[in-house]
């Protein structure tokens, strides 16, 4: 039988691709949330295979540091790091959230930013605003590796909490591998400021 194009319906066509980078060629797909934000796991290999515990990064949304390469952090070069690091493995995916500036939005995050320019580190920032230290969750992110077939991982993270969030979720979290990229005279305050008061395991010496 051959299938006209007409014949298909764009309502039964699921929001994955492919996608070729110039770190490599991934799959790219897309999951809306309770709140209908839309977020996204780039991924390639075998990963739903239950003999393979794949490679994965938990990534929030960092406009500045992602798209606009802003040395006030380290996201974006995090961002590519993982990307290098899942195609040098053959096997993993990035899980990007939607949670911009630890998920108070990039109007918050930019008010922060203009506290931090006054002098205020990263945390008192947000706490000035009225805002919580870091209101990312993670219950999305289990659904999300669940959703391509994966219980256990091996996380590229330096954040404890990421950890947690993903274990309370259902997700065996088998090994943490450190993650540091981007380090420059601009983030380093930033930097020590995850390390010595938000618990965040980085050894920046």
């Amino acid at each position: 039988m051959t299938i006209q194009i007409d014949d298909i319906s764009p309502l039964s066509i699921e929001s994955d691709s492919f996608l070729p980078t110039e770190f490599g060629n991934f799959r790219i797909r897309v999951f809306v949330g309770p709140d209908g934000k839309e977020h996204s796991t780039l991924y390639i290999g075998d990963i739903s295979n239950p003999s393979n515990t794949p490679l994965i990064r938990i990534h929030s949304e960092c406009l500045t540091g992602d798209a606009f390469g802003s040395l006030k952090c380290d996201c974006g070069p995090q961002l590519q790091s993982a990307m290098r690091r899942i195609q040098d493995e053959g096997c993993g995916a990035i899980v990007y959230l939607r949670q911009e500036g630890r998920n108070i939005g990039l109007y918050s995050k930019i008010q922060a930013y203009a506290l931090q320019d006054q002098g205020h580190d990263t945390l008192d920032a947000n706490l000035l605003l009225g805002l919580p230290a870091d209101g990312r969750t993670y219950d999305i992110a289990a659904e999300m590796l669940k959703d391509l077939g994966v219980s256990r991982i091996r996380l590229m993270t330096n954040n404890p909490l990421k950890i947690n969030g993903l274990i309370e979720n259902g997700i065996n979290v088998e090994q943490r591998l450190e993650h540091v990229a981007g380090i420059s005279n601009f983030n380093s305050q930033y930097l020590a400021t995850k390390g010595t008061r938000m618990g965040h395991l980085l050894d920046l010496d």
